[in-house]
């Protein structure tokens, strides 16, 4: 075998190394991030698979290509660990980077809202807002999204006041002062409510879809009950039981 070609393997084999131990530590990242963050369904609700998509594989891909250019036998060993460590730094440096990003960005509520559910996620609430929140909201959870609700207005003057904010941005559900558990609205839950039935007649197209959803829980549709969702740029629907208001599922259907 030429020197040459001892040359390119030298640098295929390193940068094959590279890219399984990229690989590896991707695949660790997305069981945080996909177990933990974004479980089913958040991680299409808030767009969290492409965003984790698009922050690791620009990471998985640039650490091997890199070592690929710089790789070369004849180097001393000094000078190539210092060029491998550089590269390694630079890409942990990057994919905590983008880690911090999709964290920031995570899902972290689900909130009952009056007549709908609204998916909050972390970036939309600022933090000197949970000062105002009820003592046990005033840590923003880590470990996918909670069930919360919305408590009525204590007055006309903080409901003009929370309706500006909205209107500025900031969501009903983002505003800490109002979060209570979601149990304290069930009753406006089963108001809000609206027979499965009723939503297989509007979408006799997703009856299978639905079906198959309900079957993934467990469960029949008999006593099941419809909510419509928002998410960060989509609409969702949730479905409950009907008795205990408990969320059982959720389907990709705009039920508004």
């Amino acid at each position: 075998m030429s020197v040459k070609q001892n040359h390119w393997r030298g640098r295929f084999f390193a940068a094959s190394v590279h890219l399984s131990i990229s690989l590896t530590i991707a695949g660790l990242a997305a069981l945080l991030v996909f177990g933990f963050w974004y479980p089913y369904p958040y991680r299409d609700i808030s767009g969290g698979r492409e965003l984790f998509i698009l922050v690791v594989a620009v990471d998985v891909i640039l650490g091997p290509l890199l070592t690929f250019a710089i790789f070369n036998r004849s180097k001393s060993f000094a000078i190539l660990r210092r060029d491998l460590t550089v590269i390694g730094c630079l890409q942990l440096i990057a994919l905590v980077y983008g880690l911090w990003t999709v964290a920031v960005a995570r899902p972290v509520y689900l909130v009952f809202e009056f007549d709908r559910f609204r998916v909050v996620h972390s970036i939309e609430v600022p933090a000197q807002s949970l000062d105002a929140a009820p003592p046990e909201f005033r840590r923003l959870p880590w470990g996918g999204p909670a069930l919360l609700s919305l408590r009525s207005f204590k007055d006309n003057k903080e409901e003009m006041d929370a309706t500006m904010q909205a209107l500025q941005g900031s969501s009903l559900s983002a505003q800490p002062a109002l979060w209570q558990n979601y149990e304290k609205a069930i009753p406006q839950v089963r108001k809000a409510m609206h027979p499965l039935a009723a939503l297989k007649a509007k979408f006799p197209q997703r009856v299978a879809e639905i079906d198959v959803a309900l079957d993934k829980a467990g469960l029949g549709s008999n006593a099941v009950s419809y909510v419509p969702m928002i998410g960060r740029q989509t609409f969702w629907t949730v479905l409950l039981d009907t008795n205990t208001a408990e969320v059982i599922a959720f389907v990709p259907i705009d039920s508004f």
